[in-house]
């Protein structure tokens, strides 16, 4: 457009200046004023074709740098998306790619908690899961920067792929790979097989010897995470339902909303409690701070799971419907304990394994071993997830684990207490002592006085603990 103008400027320009020559041609006849003119009006003429010729090369060399400039620009970001395909960090999505990916988020394939998760499809044909984070703004703000920052940038076979993330208005999303078959909970708990929205997410009963390579898969998952990066990884809500199966059957660990980054110096971190009731180590519910033993006792959980098919606890009902001051909790691992000491083991094995037959019985003592040394009370006594794998290989023999006090039925019943409106006073006055009792069993985590911890309040509240 500025070009243009510049043309029409500089001919109407030559055409004034020409008029001019003949205006004083016919006033000034051939007058010596009249030469001074035409001399005047040529060198303007000259100067104004000197001028347009001089600004056509200009933007010709100006065309030419920014067609250059451009395509150079053009690479580089495309340099820079490979370099960050390669590196695996996240891509930044924008939200009308992500309404396009997954057909309008008509393709829901879970939720939880604090989020929905949509399946979609990329423009090369690549299966996704859109996660969607649904928490108020500011705890929804510190899920989405911690599972950033805990995936971003690491890389293994066993941890599940952030391909990117988008930020719209008030809204939170993270685009992950797509792992087919679901999650664990759903082939290793009976129930039905699951669709949602016409969607098969998987289901089914897993043979003992995948749910063998599973657990291994888990261990070495949590070993790079606590052991092989450069700031350790603290999982957090390690659990069936965050564990994954791909189209093989190999187990993906996934959801870091709740993970922390801890550095090699810190011996432990201090976090809001929040979690799953049945995976949470003693330590953190008592409010002493998590290190990646809390992951180990929540894996030795799981694994007892794997083993039994069956939820690590259960509530049941004594009384009458509605009368929960007849509730009970069922704990799996007591049950596991007394079984191992009776020898007979083989009974806590999920009967739908039982039934297909051909499991050994010292590979089931040997993962039980393994799960009962994953929980116990005393931070100190639980192995490192590198010595899992040792143990789950069978590079390293596993000794039998010491009795625990399963301290954690206490933490739990009286919370379930404290849910309750009757019979609080009484409540309020055993809890102290459960709590004392429960941390005198937890030495080598603890820096706090006894007297302290019973006069602190115990804040464990199931209103911030996921009951699944």
């Amino acid at each position: 457009m500025e070009d243009r103008k510049a043309n029409i400027i500089a001919v109407t320009s030559i055409i004034f200046l020409i008029v001019v020559i003949i205006v004083a041609r016919v006033v000034l006849d051939l007058k010596r004023s009249f030469y001074l003119i035409v001399g005047a009006a040529v060198a303007g003429i000259l100067a104004v074709i000197a001028f347009y010729f001089i600004r056509r090369h200009l933007h010709h060399r100006r065309t030419m740098m920014e067609t250059r400039l451009a395509s150079e620009g053009k690479e580089l970001r495309i340099e820079y998306s490979f370099l960050r395909k390669v590196a695996g960090l996240p891509t930044k999505f924008r939200y009308k790619e992500l309404e396009e990916i997954t057909d309008n988020w008509k393709s829901l394939i879970g939720r939880g908690a604090s989020a929905f998760v949509f399946k979609g499809i990329t423009k090369d044909g690549t299966a996704v899961a859109v996660k969607r984070i649904q928490h108020e703004e500011e705890r929804g703000e510190k899920e989405f920067r911690s599972e950033i920052a805990a995936i971003a940038s690491v890389q293994h076979v066993n941890l599940v792929r952030l391909f990117g993330y988008c930020i719209h208005n008030n809204l939170r999303f993270l685009v992950y790979e797509f792992i087919p078959n679901g999650s664990l909970a759903n082939w290793i708990f009976s129930r039905p097989r699951l669709t949602t929205r016409g969607n098969d997410i998987g289901g089914g009963c897993l043979s003992w010897g995948l749910r063998s390579a599973v657990a291994l898969d888990v261990a070495k998952a949590l070993a790079y995470l606590h052991h092989d990066c450069r700031s350790r990884v603290l999982h957090l809500d390690v659990k069936p339902e965050n564990i994954l199966l791909d189209e093989n059957h190999r187990a993906i660990v996934s959801d870091f909303g709740l993970s922390k980054l801890m550095t090699r110096d810190q011996s432990r971190v201090l976090t809001t409690l929040r979690g799953t009731k049945g995976y949470l180590a003693p330590e953190w519910l008592l409010e002493l701070g998590v290190t990646e033993k809390s992951d180990v006792f929540s894996y030795g959980m799981v694994l007892l799971e794997l083993i039994g098919g069956r939820r690590n606890v259960t509530v049941i009902d004594t009384g009458g419907a509605g009368d929960r001051s007849k509730r009970k909790f069922q704990y799996f691992p007591k049950i596991v304990t007394d079984k191992l000491k009776s020898g007979r083991l083989m009974e806590v094995v999920d009967q739908r394994l039982m039934d297909l037959g051909g499991i050994d019985e010292k590979e089931v003592r040997k993962m039980v071993h393994v799960a009962l040394w994953c929980i116990q009370e005393k931070v100190r006594r639980r192995p490192t997830m590198l010595e899992v794998v040792k143990w789950l290989e069978g590079r390293v023999a596993v000794e039998e684990p010491p009795e625990t006090q399963m301290i954690v039925v206490d933490l739990l019943s009286i919370d379930d207490e404290d849910d309750e409106g009757e019979g609080q006073n009484g409540n309020k006055r055993k809890k102290p002592k459960i709590i004392a009792r429960a941390a005198s069993q937890l030495n080598g985590c603890l820096t706090t006085s006894t007297n302290s911890l019973q006069s602190k309040s115990f804040s464990y509240s199931m209103s911030i603990i996921s009951p699944r």
